[in-house]
């Protein structure tokens, strides 16, 4: 059973060992446990629907509690206090394309506004009601999650847009396929939610970005059916694929995602190397991606990640032994751990291999082998329960990321951390802050920034926290050469920073686009667009 107020399988937990509880202690203080509410207490909370009658539109009380929030720390906050301002006044499950068509006649004429619903994932607000004199309906798109059709010759798969991550992989592979893409959020997320969101997987470097696999597909507008037909390229004027991309539920419904696979590959290896600091790191990052070696990911964290990620691993006397072995080989207190993978044939793993180790000597990179890098890949999506865990413990943990040329990375990442640190000094409250490299390309890479700081004495006060922590880090990131966000989307949050990327002209053209396709703003308000 899914949590209705936090992430993933309720039967599923992360347990800190005692030695993370200390350090987290040393590093921000003692944390400080907020009471939770119940379930039934919420649902008690729901008030009447304003929706009219519809076959396909449920507006029980439970349902539309679980369809209220994200994933972001607000939401988060809300859910375990019961402070929700919002609810849906219903909840619809179309099971296919005429579903979603006759959920938009519906929604016109009774003036309703619609919430594109995914996995729920999202940690940028896209999925939750605002305040509104119309009523509002969630469109979970959870049944639509079949693959409809696979050609083979030419390697594109459809599916309907509510396939969840899982659920794309296992139906691919039963014919000897994937797709490759591999967020954080896999086990949740779905494909339509990765289209409108601008989604990186894990393994980019070797499949690509969303906006690389995605080929064409349906999108359901208020005005009719916008079908993207597949071209593996075309210069026939701008392409519309880019419409459907980063929509964020703003121009319509997307029902079918055609998305380019690959054949599942013969072999996978994971590993872990060490370098003695972030200089060596990143360069080796930076060469390794533009002398275009055969990877298919490279992750490295800075010296206070790297830290962070062995105290809180447990298995005390292994890291001892695994410290003093790096220690020997030149990398101590500033040593940053570097994770990558190889994908392939046997003959193209050993071949990229051998390309790379001669990188790895160039930057005096430690080796320590596939261990590590097995137990990343055994553990790569539990990453996200570490905030019940740590919740438990009387912290608050969140996220934030951006993308940026390589000759800013130091200075981008430099600023924002600073920011952050210094982000609490005022209530004489620290915050804990590392950063790691989690897509690299030849131009640049991604900053993924994670902080964690101690509740305050009530909900209010902690969410006030965050709210000011989030504001310096957005303003950090776009007044300093940064993107707003380089893989979670838009949302609500972001929006705010949005028209300093895009610009006055850039803006206007958003603007317009959502307005040709939804001018009155029944579709997805609030979300990418203020």
């Amino acid at each position: 059973m899914r949590r209705w107020n936090g992430w993933g399988d309720e039967n599923t937990s992360m347990d800190l060992p005692q030695s993370a509880g200390e350090f987290l202690s040393k590093v921000v203080g003692a944390g400080h446990r907020l009471n939770d509410i119940d379930l039934a207490e919420v649902i008690n909370a729901v008030p009447a629907s304003r929706l009219p009658e519809h076959a396909l539109v449920s507006v029980n009380a439970e349902q539309r509690v679980r369809h209220a929030k994200g994933q972001s720390l607000p939401d988060w906050l809300a859910m375990h206090s019961g402070e929700i301002n919002c609810f849906p006044d219903g909840v619809c499950f179309p099971e296919n394309k005429q579903d979603v068509k006759d959920i938009l006649t519906y929604a016109k004429a009774h003036k309703v506004e619609l919430i594109p619903y995914g996995g729920g994932t999202s940690v940028a607000g896209h999925i939750n009601p605002k305040q509104s004199q119309r009523p509002v309906l969630t469109v979970n798109m959870g049944r639509m999650n079949q693959l409809l059709h696979l050609d083979e010759q030419s390697q594109i798969a459809t599916f309907g847009a509510g396939t969840p991550g899982p659920m794309v992989e296992a139906q691919l592979l039963a014919r000897g396929y994937t797709l490759g893409h591999f967020p954080q959020s896999f086990e949740l997320s779905t494909l339509g939610g990765w289209v409108a969101s601008r989604s990186s997987g894990q393994q980019s470097l070797r499949y690509g970005r969303i906006e690389q696999l995605f080929a064409g597909g349906n999108m359901e507008t208020f005005d009719g059916s916008l079908d993207v037909p597949t071209f593996p390229a075309s210069s026939a004027g701008p392409d519309l694929r880019e419409i459907l991309l980063g929509s964020e539920g703003r121009f319509g419904i997307l029902t079918e995602i055609k998305v380019r696979v690959s054949k599942v590959a013969d072999a996978e290896k994971f590993s872990v190397i060490f370098f003695k600091n972030w200089q060596s790191a990143s360069q080796f990052c930076q060469t390794a991606v533009q002398s275009r070696i055969a990877l298919s990911m490279l992750r490295v964290s800075n010296a206070v990640e790297t830290q962070t990620q062995l105290k809180l691993a447990g298995h005390e006397s292994a890291i001892k032994w695994l410290e003093r072995y790096l220690s020997l080989r030149g990398c101590a207190d500033e040593k940053c751990m570097l994770t990558f993978g190889l994908t392939g044939t046997k003959q193209q793993i050993s071949a990229s291999k051998k390309q790379l180790n001669r990188v790895i000597k160039k930057f005096n990179g430690v080796s320590t082998g596939e261990v590590l890098g097995k137990k990343w890949q055994a553990n790569r999506f539990r990453s996200p329960y570490l905030r019940e865990a740590l919740w438990l413990q009387g912290y608050v943990v969140d996220t934030f990321e951006t993308a940026t040329d390589w000759g800013n990375v130091d200075n981008l990442m430099a600023k924002v951390e600073s920011t952050m640190r210094d982000g609490l000094k005022a209530e004489n409250e620290k915050v804990h802050v590392f950063t790691h490299l989690s897509h690299v390309y030849s131009q640049g890479c991604s900053l993924y920034t994670t902080y964690v700081y101690r509740n305050a004495n009530s909900y209010s006060a902690t969410l006030a926290r965050w709210k000011k922590l989030k504001h310096q880090a957005s303003l950090s990131i776009v007044n300093n050469g940064g993107t707003i966000s380089h893989q979670h989307g838009v949302g609500k949050d972001h929006a705010p920073y949005l028209s300093v990327e895009k610009g006055e002209l850039g803006m206007k053209v958003l603007v317009n686009l959502a307005e040709h396709f939804d001018a009155e703003q029944q579709l997805n308000p609030g979300t990418l667009l203020e």
